[in-house]
């Protein structure tokens, strides 16, 4: 799934859709000191009052938030897995008898639970429903046309939701005139800020692959692993934040840990031309060979391929491995890169790189950043200085 296909499908969540209809949610309550199920109850999803429906579809659009390889991460199942996920959620998807499916989530649940203590009472929900996906790209006026073929594609979601313990409050009865102490029992559930979950199948090209689960962590660049490997039987995934951390040690490793803005503007700049020359392509990505052409094409000197490569195999291990150059360049055009000094701390796109230096001036070095106005500060405007000299006016 890309970018486009996950937003998609996350704005027919609401209600009254008729490109996405979900048959029946069944929520399952663990206890935080035994990981013992204390209740399961499973429901038509149209059954639920209006208010429900719409806590629970709030609950499913957080959960699909984020970007992929940060917070969404699409994971191709392991072969030959014991107890396999991709099997069981196969034949929940595929049950035609109700128990036949409540059977194959809780057996999702005992993965989940087994060798876990969590630390609040949980609430993981199960819904199974079916989005409906016109052919061609449609606006908004003609989404809701019946000409043009439609594909069906069958979905199991998995939110896991973390439960709060209920305010003391402090109530006025008018009717009394009194102050009274209210407390109540019953545990909230946090619908607002999902732990994490699971969509089966991914949708690729209007059908549906089996193959790969499209997991949603809890927080950004920060996947579970013992999750994805032991309940999904997910391969080993890398977050972007991870990719960008190995591209930039193999780059060190090649250059000696020294880089001039420049050459770095210039790296930036082929590697964002790279992913605009294959826009089409879903995840562009730079083998060892691309990093050399990359590194060559910017200026740098002395790249050889036995280089890179043994700083492919230094960092990472593997002088096979492909880098998302959207890791490395997520946003080519706002402020993404960080400069850090003791002084100020400075934020710069990757395009205007090109324009700030470092320099040495009277056995001192300087940050220097080429502009083409007057630069403003507390609304004075500073005097041009010529070489650390001030200009006479």
């Amino acid at each position: 799934m890309n970018k486009k296909d996950i937003a998609q499908f996350r704005r027919q969540f609401k209600k009254d859709n008729q490109s996405l209809k979900i048959s029946s949610i069944f929520n399952v309550y663990i206890m935080k000191e035994s990981s013992d199920i204390y209740h399961h109850q499973s429901t038509h999803f149209e059954m639920l009052d209006h208010d429900q429906q719409e806590l629970f579809l709030n609950n499913f659009k957080k959960l699909l938030g984020g970007n992929l390889d940060e917070k969404l991460f699409e994971l191709k199942f392991k072969r030959d897995a014991e107890n396999s996920s991709q099997l069981i959620l196969h034949q929940g998807l595929l049950a035609q008898d109700l128990e036949d499916w409540k059977e194959r989530m809780l057996q999702m649940v005992g993965k989940m639970l087994a060798d876990r203590l969590y630390e609040k009472d949980i609430v993981i929900s199960f819904i199974r429903g079916e989005y409906r996906k016109k052919s061609q790209r449609q606006n908004d006026e003609s989404e809701e046309s019946d000409s043009g073929p439609v594909y069906s594609n069958p979905f199991i979601l998995c939110s896991i939701n973390n439960t709060q313990e209920p305010k003391k409050e402090l109530l006025f009865d008018y009717a009394e005139k009194e102050f009274k102490y209210n407390f109540v029992l019953d545990p909230v559930i946090n619908l607002h800020a999902p732990l994490g979950g699971f969509l089966f199948p991914c949708f690729t090209d209007n059908a549906s692959d089996v193959n790969h689960i499209l997991y949603a962590a809890g927080k950004v660049h920060e996947p579970d692993h013992d999750f994805i490997e032991h309940v999904l039987n997910g391969e080993e995934t890398m977050t972007a934040k991870d990719d960008k951390i190995v591209f930039e040690e193999i780059i060190k490793n090649v250059t000696g840990d020294s880089l001039n803005t420049s050459t770095l503007s210039n790296v930036y700049e082929e590697i964002h031309r790279m992913m605009e020359e294959n826009e089409e392509e879903e995840h562009p990505k730079l083998d060892a060979k691309d990093v050399e052409r990359v590194l060559k094409v910017s200026g740098l000197e002395d790249v050889s391929t036995e280089k890179v490569e043994a700083a492919f195999h230094n960092v990472i291990d593997d002088n096979k491995y492909e880098i998302k150059a959207s890791s490395i360049v997520p946003k080519y055009t706002s402020k993404s890169i960080k400069i850090n000094t003791k002084i100020a701390n400075i934020s710069i796109s990757p395009q205007d790189l090109k324009y700030v230096k470092q320099v040495n001036l009277n056995n001192k070095r300087y940050l220097m950043i080429e502009v083409d106005e007057d630069t403003v500060i507390e609304g004075f405007t500073m005097i041009p200085e010529a070489f650390g000299e001030k200009v006479e006016k």
